[in-house]
C-alpha cells in the first residue's frame, strides 16, 4: 500500500498540471509557486468575518457602482511564471473582463489578504512582489495583528502605498474611487 507521499510529486518538482489536479480534488487552500505547493492553514475565526464582512459590503458596492464581480477563497489567481494565488477576495471591474475564467482568473483590477498569523511574509512581501509582477493595479493588506489596512497602487512593476490605514481612519480606494469603509468596521466585523 502505498502513502499519498509516496504517489504525488516531490516539492520543487511540481508541475501546472499537477498542481491544478490535486487543487480540484481537496477543499484546501493549495498555493503554487516555482514547482513547490503550500498547503495554507485553516482560516480563524476573524478571518472569515473580516472576509465575508469585506465581501458583503464591496459586493453591495459593485452592484451599485459598476458590473464588476467579487469572489472569495477558494479560487484559483494564476500570477506571472505560472504562479497560483488563492487570495482571500478577488475583484473584477467588469464581470465579463476576459481574465475571467471559471477554472482560475487570469488577473483581477484587486485582491484583498487577511494576513496569516503563521506566516505573515507570505502575504506582506511575498505576496505583494507577486502581485505587482502579475499587474495587480490594488492590493489590500489587512493586518489583524497590527490593527493596520494597507492599501497598495501599482506603479509600473512595484505597488507603491496608497495608504496605510489604522483604527479610526476611513479607507479609501484608487480603483473603487466612491467606496470608503472605516477600520473599525472591519476589523471588528461581525459576523
Amino acid at each position: 500500500m502505498y502513502t499519498l507521499a509516496e504517489i504525488l510529486p516531490a516539492q520543487g518538482t511540481w508541475h501546472e498540471e499537477e498542481y491544478l489536479w490535486l487543487s480540484s480534488r481537496t477543499n484546501r487552500l493549495i498555493e503554487f509557486t516555482d514547482g513547490y505547493v503550500e498547503v495554507l492553514p485553516m482560516p480563524t475565526d476573524e478571518h472569515q468575518r473580516i472576509v465575508l464582512f469585506l465581501y458583503r459590503v464591496l459586493y453591495t458596492f459593485l452592484k451599485s457602482y459598476t458590473t464588476g464581480i467579487i469572489l472569495t477563497a477558494p479560487l484559483r489567481l494564476r500570477l506571472e511564471g505560472g504562479k497560483f494565488r488563492e487570495p482571500d477576495l478577488l475583484l473584477l471591474m467588469s464581470a465579463d473582463d476576459p481574465r475571467r475564467q471559471n477554472q482560475y482568473w487570469e488577473g483581477a483590477d484587486l485582491v484583498i489578504e487577511v494576513v496569516s498569523p503563521d506566516n505573515p511574509n507570505r502575504d506582506i512581501v511575498e505576496k505583494r512582489q507577486e502581485y505587482a509582477e502579475s499587474g495587480i493595479p490594488e492590493y489590500w493588506i489587512v493586518n489583524p495583528q497590527s490593527s493596520t489596512i494597507t492599501v497598495l497602487r501599482l506603479a509600473e512593476d512595484a505597488y507603491n502605498e496608497y495608504g496605510v490605514f489604522s483604527r479610526g481612519d476611513m479607507i479609501t480606494s484608487s480603483v473603487l474611487s466612491a467606496f470608503q469603509i472605516t477600520v473599525d468596521d472591519v476589523l471588528d466585523a461581525e459576523a
